[in-house]
């Protein structure tokens, strides 16, 4: 009797244990996921420029349901991704995709920008600090990264941060 109690208590301790790593494992590979996705709707984008004489896409930075006939993410993207399913962030717990069509805001203020002179807000032209794409919510607070955001230059982050030219020059 004593040891059946005692491998019930070591069996709690375990579970105790394995649940919570087991939940930030799937939380982190979610997040993954979604940087994976960002990837490739900046490799669209890329696709997108080389047919429209390297502008940018002109889309609303989101819209209210999915069966609107404004230009957004998942309608002028779609022929460049593998599937619809591009546009849905796996941590996406409010099913925000199924209502709008991307679980995804387009950063609108370089709609029609030349590739090439992207000017975010006039603060930069270093495209490692222009945001393109980025979660619609904080998905990812489980892991600390709570918005994923992809840049003009194709790397995906957990912040935004924003760089000027000339900043720290004499």
């Amino acid at each position: 009797m004593t040891e059946m109690l005692i491998a019930i208590a070591v069996i709690g301790v375990l579970a105790g244990i394995g649940i919570p790593a087991y939940d930030r494992v799937k939380n982190q590979a979610r997040a993954t996921q979604c940087i994976a996705k960002l990837r490739e709707i900046g490799s669209a984008i890329n696709l997108y420029g080389v047919e429209h004489a390297m502008k940018m896409p002109e889309m609303v930075a989101a819209r209210e349901d999915k069966h609107s006939d404004e230009p957004a993410l998942d309608t002028v993207l779609l022929p460049y991704v593998n599937d619809e399913f591009c546009f849905q962030c796996p941590a996406d717990s409010e099913r925000i995709w199924e209502r709008t069509g991307t679980s995804y805001f387009w950063n609108s203020t370089v709609n029609e920008q030349d590739f090439m002179n992207l000017d975010f807000l006039g603060l930069t032209k270093n495209h490692s600090g222009i945001p393109l794409v980025a979660d619609k919510e904080n998905f990812h607070e489980h892991v600390g990264d709570e918005v994923n955001i992809l840049y003009a230059d194709g790397h995906v982050q957990h912040e935004l941060q924003f760089t000027v030219d000339g900043a720290g020059d004499d």
